[in-house]
């Protein structure tokens, strides 16, 4: 019997498969999108997944602005941020994040999905949203997904 066969393989940052892939978030619901976002930046949809890894793909989100939430969630959930003062807690819509910042609506669902430590802080740099339909990594030739 070939035992070798049966050894688990762990990745590491050399042997580790690293891809580009472009997601269109046209007419997508927030929440389900971000979740398969983030299980692509991690690394979970590939069989050779190790958790303590950077091991997943650098994702490309384009039309972040075209986002959907559903319900009443647009104008009622609130993102709350601290700026460190006595008195300095900021609370912000999606609907007002939207009209600023429409990319930061996906960073921010995105970023809570990941792992809260160092790994978690250097997946997130894989990732890579913007508001229309352009982006600047055509030289890596994302696959569409």
């Amino acid at each position: 019997m070939n035992t070798l066969s049966y050894k688990t393989v762990s990745a590491n940052k050399k042997t580790v498969n690293k891809e580009w892939v472009v997601v269109d978030a046209n007419g997508e619901i927030l929440g389900r999108l971000c979740t398969k976002i983030a299980m692509m930046i991690r690394g979970k949809h590939k069989p050779g997944f190790t958790p303590n890894v950077d091991c997943g793909d650098n994702v490309i989100v384009i039309n972040a602005d075209k986002v959907k939430l559903t319900g009443d969630k647009f104008a009622t959930k609130q993102y709350i941020s601290y700026t460190g003062y006595p008195g300095g807690q900021r609370f912000i819509s999606p609907k007002e994040l939207m009209a600023k910042h429409p990319e930061r609506v996906v960073e921010k669902a995105v970023r809570g999905m990941l792992p809260k430590n160092r790994l978690g802080r250097a997946l997130f740099g894989n990732l890579h949203v913007y508001a229309g339909a352009e982006h600047p990594h055509a030289a890596q030739s994302p696959k569409t997904v």
